[in-house]
């Protein structure tokens, strides 16, 4: 009896709920994908683009006719596409664009169980020039770590910055939002996180203080975009309107959102700091500091700060305006970007190989090769997000669901409107995570639907950036998943601090595009 009892009293494990990883989770959409396929009827609106080779414009029907027209604004007048021909014929829309009007129910178009191996693969074959941008970044990651330059510059940082290290948060915090804001950094704010984290660790603060330092600033940037090309400015040309239209609310939204930010990281990793079991992401601390920490203070020689450590780091850190220079000003994208990182890294595998304490040629190349198979996984997420995408599209859904948004906001009033527009964008946000993508797809559709309620079109690329960028900060189908996976960051973790920014973006976005219908 007295053993029953013990029994009975024994107290009872939980069961407690895991959230999966990155993978498994982008699995699972991948399968709700191709049953979206089989639910939601498939439809087409007709797609216009620009030929310069002949100076045509070419109109592809839903049922996939093509045909022709001269490429004037006369032709497009005609479509009822309110976009100046100037930025078709200039390059600055170079995607198909949807014509208004235009959308027919098409046979169905179901994914059969074959396309989620499919997609995953296509994916992968779409996202390659980012995913080797991401495996040069690691060899050069690994080749600097091998060099000891880190360590030793890091002992060095944390000595200057000892008793002001939020300084340092604050003034990351403002250069990527700058960065979001002027020139949409996004998949590029990827090769931040190597510099930086080992510093933030050596600071005393979490993973989760790096990614909001990076990821999330620049998200924040891009939300409240001036004069983004691939976010502000491509919308509005789509739009029909000028990106300076509004730009005055998008600078007020920009500051006062970067301030709140601000304290928000404040908060949060002052917290931290003063007691590291805070952290949302604590579960998990001792797997990320031995992933990214690099300081060891035990061994001083080791740490020593030599002229030619010295040398290799000022290479590594250069490699980074450098970037942002040729994204901004010259036009560089992924391949030109991960040319100049293996550029740099072929020159500190030289200084590292050679010299008194060189490792040789098999020791860097060794280096170069781990580095980047440490970012094999984070470069897989984005492929295996993108096919969720093809699956979408191949079974023609996007536009069934771009077409009933488009009837939902028909007659009413305009504050109405363009808070339903809002949370329009918000949803399609998840299905199109790219910017540009989403802004040519939807813009020709959603916009002429403003004239009907009196509300200015500069209004509707105001909720287009608000909606999209608000959803980004949370969807598996965007840079999350390979942002955390990066960082070996349980997406649980992340949500539970980003809600409230997410929140923030809704609400604050609601009043500023509010005020943009009725000033």
């Amino acid at each position: 009896m007295q053993a029953v009892n013990e029994v009975r009293n024994k107290p009872r494990k939980r069961k407690t709920f895991r959230m999966p990883g990155a993978f498994v989770i982008l699995f699972i959409l991948t399968i709700l994908a191709v049953i979206a396929t089989w639910t939601i009827p498939s439809g087409s609106y007709s797609k216009l683009s620009y030929e310069s080779s002949s100076s045509e414009l070419k109109i592809v029907n839903p049922h996939g006719d093509v045909s022709k027209v001269p490429a004037t604004q006369k032709e497009l007048d005609k479509l009822g596409v309110k976009i100046d021909i100037k930025q078709f014929k200039s390059g600055s829309i170079s995607s198909a664009v949807s014509v208004p009007n235009t959308y027919e129910r098409l046979k169905q178009h179901p994914a059969g169980i074959q396309a989620i191996p499919n997609s995953m693969v296509n994916g992968t074959i779409q996202a390659v020039d980012i995913m080797v941008f991401i495996l040069v970044l690691g060899g050069l990651i690994g080749v600097v770590k091998a060099s000891g330059a880190f360590e030793s510059g890091l002992m060095a940082l944390t000595k200057k910055t000892k008793g002001h290290e939020f300084v340092l948060i604050m003034l990351v915090t403002i250069l990527m939002m700058l960065g979001g804001t002027l020139c949409g950094i996004e998949e590029e704010a990827v090769a931040f996180y190597p510099i930086l984290v080992p510093v933030f660790i050596a600071m005393g603060y979490d993973s989760i203080v790096s990614v909001g330092a990076i990821f999330l600033a620049s998200s924040v940037g891009t939300t409240f975009s001036t004069i983004n090309p691939f976010s502000a400015v491509i919308a509005s040309n789509a739009a029909g309107t000028n990106f300076t239209q509004g730009l005055n609310f998008r600078i007020f939204g920009l500051i006062v959102a970067g301030i709140c930010l601000i304290i928000y990281l404040h908060w949060y990793s002052k917290k931290v700091k003063n007691n590291p079991e805070f952290s949302y992401s604590y579960d998990d601390h001792e797997e990320f500091d031995n992933m990214w920490s690099v300081a060891d203070e035990k061994d001083k020689e080791k740490n020593i700060f030599t002229n030619r450590k010295k040398l290799i780091l000022v290479l590594f850190v250069v490699t980074f305006p450098i970037m942002v220079w040729g994204v901004m000003s010259q036009g560089w994208w992924f391949p030109t970007m991960a040319s100049s990182f293996l550029t740099f890294a072929i020159i500190i595998m030289f200084l590292t190989a050679t010299g008194k304490n060189g490792i040789g040629e098999k020791g860097v190349v060794d280096a170069f090769v781990n580095g980047a198979s440490s970012l094999v996984g984070v470069s897989l997420i984005i492929g295996l997000a993108r096919g969720i995408n093809i699956i979408l599209n191949d079974g023609l859904i996007s536009d069934t669901i771009l077409h009933f948004f488009s009837q939902m906001v028909t007659n009413v009033s305009g504050p109405v409107f363009i808070i339903l527009m809002m949370f329009i964008f918000f949803i399609l946000g998840f299905i199109v995570p790219s910017s540009s993508g989403l802004a040519v797809l939807s813009m020709p559709i959603l916009a002429p639907l403003a004239d009907t309620a009196n509300v200015p079109r500069f209004a509707v690329v105001s909720a287009y950036q608000f909606g999209q960028y608000a959803m980004l900060f949370l969807a598996p189908t965007g840079l999350v998943m390979a942002t955390l996976q990066m960082l070996n960051m349980k997406y649980s973790h992340w949500v539970r601090f980003v809600w409230p920014v997410v929140v923030f973006v809704l609400v604050f976005g609601g009043v500023i595009l509010v005020a943009e219908v009725l000033i």
